[in-house]
Parts: structure tokens; sequence; C-alpha cells
């Protein structure tokens, strides 16, 4: 793993900005995203570029099971919002929320993912090092699941609903083994509330406890953090 750091979150931003042109300019047509707050600046300085996603593909790492998507709080609602409105792919796909049989439906996306190899992956990290929501405890072989969020998932996703009884008890994720498939992964760690976890992955804690650590395994990811943390 590679890791850069930076005094300010706008230099920061920037660097994810350039390092995702740059990827597009070598070639990448297919990008895993991702969604949350760590996100949000990121997408706002993509806006504002002149890049062009309309001959690619996008597959989000995660779903809320239960919100419609036209729902506020769904992250197919999100990625329109934030992204999509002015950056248009040429077809994006997310999990269906509201599938019928949700095993089904996490296995017809783990299909499609296997049909349209991902060049490009952008992660964040949770508190607990969840990567998508690949809680600890998730097997590194694992394929897009329907997932249990633990309750300290759901309470750090609790700012962006009424109340914590809002926040959905089940998500739909890309597997570990999923992610780990993308040929190129940025992973964005910016906060004070990240340091712990970061220094732990640094720290070549390689545990299914800690679901990020898998990325130590990966021949090219990069690290992006306002953190100044030592690596091991």
């Amino acid at each position: 793993m590679k890791i850069e750091r930076f005094d300010s979150k706008e230099e920061l931003y920037a660097r994810a900005v350039a390092i995702m042109v740059e990827a597009k300019h070598n070639g990448a047509t297919t990008f895993g995203l991702a969604t949350g707050g760590t996100m949000e600046p990121l997408y706002a300085k993509i806006c504002k570029t002149d890049i062009d996603f309309s001959n690619c593909i996008s597959f989000n790492l995660d779903e809320y099971v239960g919100l419609q998507a036209n729902h506020e709080q769904s992250y197919a609602y999100y990625m329109h919002k934030h992204l999509f409105h002015e950056k248009p792919f040429l077809a994006s796909y997310l999990p269906n929320g509201l599938a019928a049989d949700p095993l089904e439906e996490a296995a017809r996306y783990e299909a499609l993912l296997q049909q349209h190899s991902l060049d490009f992956q952008l992660l964040g990290i949770g508190q607990n090092g969840h990567i998508g929501f690949n809680e600890p405890g998730t097997a590194f072989d694992s394929l897009t699941h329907l997932v249990t969020l633990e309750e300290s998932t759901r309470q750090a996703n609790a700012r962006f609903f009424s109340s914590i009884d809002e926040v959905p008890t089940q998500a739909f994720t890309m597997g570990i083994q999923s992610i780990m498939r993308a040929k190129c992964i940025l992973l964005m760690a910016v906060g004070e509330t990240k340091r712990e976890v970061l220094e732990r992955v640094l720290a070549s804690d390689y545990t299914e406890n800690i679901p990020a650590s898998v990325l130590s395994k990966h021949p090219n990811v990069m690290i992006l953090t306002d953190l100044q943390v030592e690596e091991n």
C-alpha cells in the first residue's frame, strides 16, 4: 500500500480528483463508487471538472435494504444528487433495495460485477474498519451479500436520518473478494475519527476483524489521509 498525507482536506481532495482523472486518462472505464460524508467533497470537485464518464460504467459498493431508489437516504438518491446529475455514466448499477428476494438480488449483482471487471475502486473506511458494509468478521473471500449492520455503523449513519430508528438494519454490499478484484483501489481516510483504525491497518494487522486490513494484500492500493500516522 502507498500512502499520501496532506496538511489540508483541500489538498487531499484535489489529489483524489487527480488520481481519478489520471485513471480515466489511462483507460479506466469501470468504476466502483462509494458514498458517505467522506465522498461528498470529492464528488463536488469532480462535478467542477471536465472529466467525461459518458463511456464508463459505475458500480456502487452498497445499498440499504428497504429503501426505494428515490428515498432521500438511499444510495441511489445520494449518487444522483452528488454526482450523476452532473456526471452521468453510460450505465450505473446499484443493488435494488426493494428486491423481493434479497439473496437472489445479491447473486444478481455479483454476476454483474463478474461480467464487468472494475478498473478503479473508490473506498472510504468505517471506524470499525469496514469497507463497503463488510463488517468485522466478514470472510475475506466473501462475494456480494446481504449484511446485518453493526450498531456502531447504524449510529455513525444516524446523522443522515431523523432518528436511529429510521436507519435500516440490513444492506447489500460488495464482498471483500469482489472489492479486491479491482485493478486499482483508492482508499480515503479523512478526519480524526479514522485515526485509530487507519493506524491498525497500516500496522499490517491482517485480520478479518479489521476488514480494511485485506488491502495490504492488494498490489495497487493508494491511501489518502489528512492524518499524520505512522506506517510500520
